[in-house]
């Protein structure tokens, strides 16, 4: 029986602090008021001061409630029966479905010893070429979209989630807007993939402290399902919305400020999270690709900065498009050996030749005259961002080979690619030029 208390020494917006001894960091409690109850989550302990997150805000909230400490923290259920479902950031239905309170599982568990973990080498194919072909995404990385307010991050993670050859698809949505959240649903619902995957989402009106319970409980189903054997893909979007819970949290909490306001463990909130990326040994796999928005387009800011550190590269989305050079995947050269061998020769020389056309491109804007090596290059560089560079292009990774191939074909001699002879023998198309 756990024990009450009816000692609440303090209300500060949604944060509410009880005199009580032998509470745990992260300890959920529930809270009874005239109006029902809530379930709180302990965000500091202070020698007998413990400051509880009201899930549903403090409002109503008196000192002389109960509050009664259950012993463990954050659950939620987990097993076959939440696929196709939607869930609130505290793990409650939002859809027509029942409540579900068998199999929990505790969320927030340390990450996986790295000696348990087994080297990643299997591509996750998504059917975008500027993934595919030039930034693979890799079974187990983590990785982030780096973007801003505005651009098509949203639409990219749903194009991978209904394309992407995984088993299970858990969505994370920190701080949505509801029409997001509804865009997901749909378009997972309509290609029927809603059927494997299972969303927790937060909305913009929703409290604060669901926002910073999603990635746990996102995480800790998707290992449970890795540990089953399924191959799983965390989408989280967007985990900017995640630090600044955490730093409104801080902020309410009196802690002495970082970098912009944000927290001093910043880092070690955001890696705590991102290291749940692994593949089991004879079991499955959890990866992770989080959208991350930049204020201002400015990748020093905390968030994108700190994140930088934490994951195996980035897909940087500017434009409306993947752009190359803000682009890396870290892992891609442990699969784009094993996936043709022109793999390597495509990408390299693809992406060579388009840094010369921003060359070319930047020569015509200031004025100079184009040789006829810039006009091919230009001529290149228009078919490469509308052929492989558009978001709209949806093609397997061997078709997107064989494009990169006619493109170059199209544009270029054999000799003025700088390819071996012994691949051009092989690939280059019998219609091209010689």
């Amino acid at each position: 029986m756990h024990k009450i208390y009816t000692n609440i020494i303090q209300i500060s917006g949604d944060v509410i602090t009880v005199e009580a001894e032998g509470i745990g960091y992260l300890e959920i409690a529930e809270v009874s008021t005239n109006h029902g109850k809530s379930l709180a989550q302990v965000i500091r302990i202070d020698e007998k001061k413990v400051s509880l997150q009201v899930f549903a805000g403090s409002r109503g909230v008196s000192t002389g409630d109960k509050v009664r400490f259950l012993g463990h923290t954050m659950r939620v259920a987990s097993g076959e029966e939440l696929l196709g479902r939607v869930f609130n950031g505290s793990g409650m239905s939002m859809d027509k479905g029942p409540q579900l309170t068998d199999n929990l599982i505790e969320t927030g568990k340390p990450s996986v010893n790295p000696v348990k973990r087994v080297i990643p080498g299997k591509m996750i194919r998504t059917g975008i070429p500027m993934i595919d072909v030039f930034n693979s995404l890799v079974e187990s990385q983590k990785l982030p979209i780096f973007s801003i307010a505005g651009e098509p991050y949203n639409d990219v993670l749903a194009r991978i989630a209904i394309q992407a050859e995984v088993d299970t698809i858990i969505l994370g949505g920190m701080g949505l807007k509801y029409d997001d959240y509804l865009f997901f649903r749909d378009i997972l619902e309509e290609h029927g993939a809603l059927s494997r995957s299972i969303l927790f989402i937060h909305t913009a009106s929703d409290p604060v402290v669901e926002c910073l319970l999603v990635p746990d409980i996102s995480l800790a189903v998707a290992e449970n399902f890795a540990l089953a054997g399924k191959r799983v893909l965390v989408l989280l979007t967007d985990m900017t919305n995640f630090a600044d819970a955490l730093k409104e949290i801080s902020i309410t909490m009196e802690q002495v400020p970082s970098n912009r306001g944000y927290p001093g463990d910043l880092y070690s909130q955001l890696a705590s999270r991102y290291e749940k990326a692994v593949d089991f040994e004879g079991a499955g796999s959890i990866t992770i690709l989080a959208a991350t928005t930049m204020p201002g387009d400015d990748v020093t800011h905390p968030v994108p900065d700190n994140t930088g550190y934490i994951t195996e590269g980035q897909f940087y989305l500017k434009g409306g498009v993947i752009e190359p050079f803000g682009s890396l995947s870290r892992l891609k050269q442990q699969v784009n050996g094993k996936t043709r061998e022109d793999h390597r020769t495509i990408m390299d020389t693809m992406i060579q030749l388009f840094a010369n056309y921003r060359d070319s491109l930047e020569k015509q804007a200031m004025g100079f005259q184009m040789s006829s090596w810039d006009k091919k290059l230009l001529r290149y560089g228009k078919i490469f961002e509308d052929k492989m560079m558009s978001l709209k292009v949806n093609i397997p990774l061997e078709k997107a080979l064989d494009q990169g191939w006619h493109i170059l074909a199209e544009c270029f001699s054999t000799e003025e690619t700088g390819v071996r002879k012994a691949i051009i023998g092989k690939y280059w198309p019998k219609d091209g030029k010689n």
